[in-house]
């Protein structure tokens, strides 16, 4: 007697996207770990670039090209490029941040017993944005005028790197470790808070030039009126341009894409390789071999 067979019940579009959407969201999820623990330095460098570059011009020296500024620069040509996949996918402040937030949800949840996320009120959020190039302006001003160094024991990100290095020795950096702490606090109530708020590189990446094709684009005559989908799932709740280009705001996480009901946010990548799990993971290789070839990989080092 032959077996019956059962054929599988078919996915409906919107479960279909559902399970697509699942599925990117824990290849960005693993794609940040590598990062995380292979590059978590990156941003440290990029940021020691800006540094170096503002204290010899503030000292009247000639600029050098070294490590920092290497850094500095191919950070800065990837996000003119390829928009911010450093801060979405890469940067390991960004994907602390994600973690925290997330963290943060599941307790209130399960603990709790909270159906909506406390969180920072998004209405603060254009003012707060703000904030990250009233950081930059004054690390440079600091940097120009010889001040930056007397103020180490401050910085955030360098006791970020001590226990990324698993170096627990923090005498002089006691400052430093209650900012972070303050942070990461942050962090817990507003979904990206150091990349929103407080973040100089991320200033430096919103005020950089992109090729015309590199933002995620819209089509505002196709989208549903009153939609507001991709602003909803908007990590940073960037405001929608009425040209259909995103802003510089936009850290380049993807996620409005995939819930568009009308499929009508794309990038070139996206649109070449006909995949957003590919996109991401070829922008991942090249942005891994950048890193290798600009010694940011902790692992691989080429001389």
């Amino acid at each position: 007697m032959e077996q019956e067979v059962r054929e599988k019940p078919k996915l409906t579009p919107a479960q279909l996207k559902k399970r697509r959407n699942q599925r990117n969201a824990w290849l960005r999820a693993g794609i940040q770990a590598v990062f995380f623990f292979s590059m978590p330095g990156a941003f440290v460098a990029g940021f020691s670039g800006v540094k170096n570059i503002f204290q010899r011009i503030g000292a009247g020296q000639t600029l050098q090209w070294n490590s920092f500024v290497s850094a500095l620069v191919g950070l800065c040509v990837f996000t003119v490029i390829f928009g911010r996949f450093f801060c979405g996918y890469v940067c390991a402040f960004g994907t602390l941040g994600d973690f925290v937030y997330w963290l943060s949800g599941l307790v209130q949840r399960k603990v709790f017993h909270r159906k909506k996320q406390l969180q920072i009120p998004a209405k603060l959020t254009p003012w707060g944005q703000k904030v990250k190039y009233v950081i930059l302006a004054a690390i440079i001003a600091l940097c120009a005028f010889g001040l930056y160094d007397r103020l180490s024991g401050w910085n955030p990100w360098s006791v970020f790197s001590f226990f990324m290095a698993l170096r627990f020795r923090l005498s002089g950096y006691w400052p430093g470790l209650v900012l972070l702490l303050l942070i990461v606090t942050g962090m817990a109530f507003r979904e990206r808070f150091f990349c929103q708020f407080l973040c100089p590189m991320g200033a430096v990446f919103a005020l950089l030039p992109q090729m015309p094709f590199a933002p995620l684009q819209r089509k505002p005559e196709q989208c549903i009126p009153g939609c507001q989908a991709c602003k909803r799932q908007c990590p940073v709740d960037i405001k929608l341009e009425p040209d259909g280009f995103l802003n510089g705001e936009c850290i380049g996480s993807e996620r409005c894409a995939g819930v568009c009901p009308k499929n009508n946010l794309t990038r070139w990548d996206r649109k070449l390789l006909r995949s957003e799990a590919a996109a991401a993971l070829v922008k991942a290789a090249l942005f891994f071999v950048l890193g290798v070839l600009l010694g940011l990989c902790r692992f691989i080092t080429i001389r």
